[in-house]
């Protein structure tokens, strides 16, 4: 996306804008809490985890902040490429932000993926904050008491309590977010709700549907992407999206018996892309066999990812 002309802002002294990376486990609810603080669909949310594989950043304005939330993969030990790759983007985010916020899901507690981000991230180099959620599934004294565990292991500038759900305790994170973030021109106009391109936002919806719909039987090593991308004079727009996966077994998964697993993917992938760009989507889906696409660099870029050595 373009970012903001500085000519149509504000003066400098009247607003602020800045970055939060949302770093947490796997499946700590960071995609959840990125859609409900911007106000509309900008990362996928599947129960699958590691579903979030690029750098997604989703754009709020609160008064005159302009807060840029990333969302990162989430973080864990790492055992193939494209592992390595994820957890180094999530930290890459970390590196470059004014603000970190570490989301934990209250109810899992310190785990082993938790344990391993405290230690690391005094390192990060950006000023903390604590969130913890999914509250409303935990009484108060636990509540407080992991609070405590985890405040005294590291220094936090703010802890919130929150349901990234149900919006729950969001809107005094939103509002602490919006001070927090420092002074300086918006980077991006102000109905702007992601730096995404709407060619990958509709590749990731795409895969939010495959993993949503074959959650147990399709491995991980999947992948969606937008192959063409064209307006037509109606005004509908024609989309073509390809399918990676590893082996024959796993397309006729994908494919279904009849095709009928691939047509109801792509009738609610459909729905959703023209909702959101507001148009109708002639949407075509293609299936294809690539070996170790995990090993391959192209792959990666169209991920946003860089490649790992």
């Amino acid at each position: 996306m373009t970012p903001a002309d500085p000519k149509d802002q504000k003066a400098p002294e009247d607003m602020r804008c800045g970055i939060v990376a949302l770093i947490g486990a796997p499946n700590a609810g960071k995609s959840t809490l990125v859609n409900q603080l911007v106000g509309a669909k900008v990362s996928i949310v599947t129960h699958k985890v590691q579903t979030t594989r690029g750098r997604i950043r989703g754009i709020l304005v609160d008064g005159n902040s302009q807060i840029i939330l990333a969302d990162t993969p989430g973080i864990f030990a790492p055992r193939r490429r494209l592992d390595r790759a994820m957890v180094d983007a999530a930290w890459t985010s970390a590196g470059d932000a004014d603000v970190i916020a570490l989301i934990v899901d209250a109810p899992k507690g310190i785990d082993e993926d938790v344990e391993r981000i405290l230690r690391r991230l005094p390192d990060a180099g950006a000023n903390s904050i604590l969130i913890l959620n999914k509250v409303d599934r935990m009484t108060k004294e636990p509540l407080l008491s992991l609070a405590q565990e985890i405040t005294d292991r590291a220094t936090f500038d703010a802890t919130f309590m929150i349901s990234a759900l149900n919006g729950s305790g969001v809107k005094d994170l939103r509002a602490y977010l919006a001070a927090a973030v420092p002074l300086g021109h918006w980077l991006y106009p102000e109905d702007e709700l992601s730096d995404a391109p709407l060619r990958f936002l509709a590749a990731e919806i795409t895969r939010e549907k495959l993993y949503l719909r074959l959650h147990q039987e399709l491995p991980y090593a999947s992948t969606v992407e937008t192959t063409e991308w064209k307006k037509l004079r109606s005004g509908d727009v024609r989309i073509e999206q390809t399918i990676f996966v590893e082996r024959d077994s796993q397309r006729q998964i994908v494919l279904g018996k009849g095709g009928r697993t691939i047509k109801q993917i792509g009738q609610d992938a459909r729905k959703e892309i023209a909702e959101i760009i507001e148009t109708n989507v002639h949407l075509f889906l293609f299936v294809k066999v690539r070996e170790h696409w995990g090993d391959d660099p192209e792959r990666y870029r169209e991920m946003g990812l860089d490649y790992p050595k």
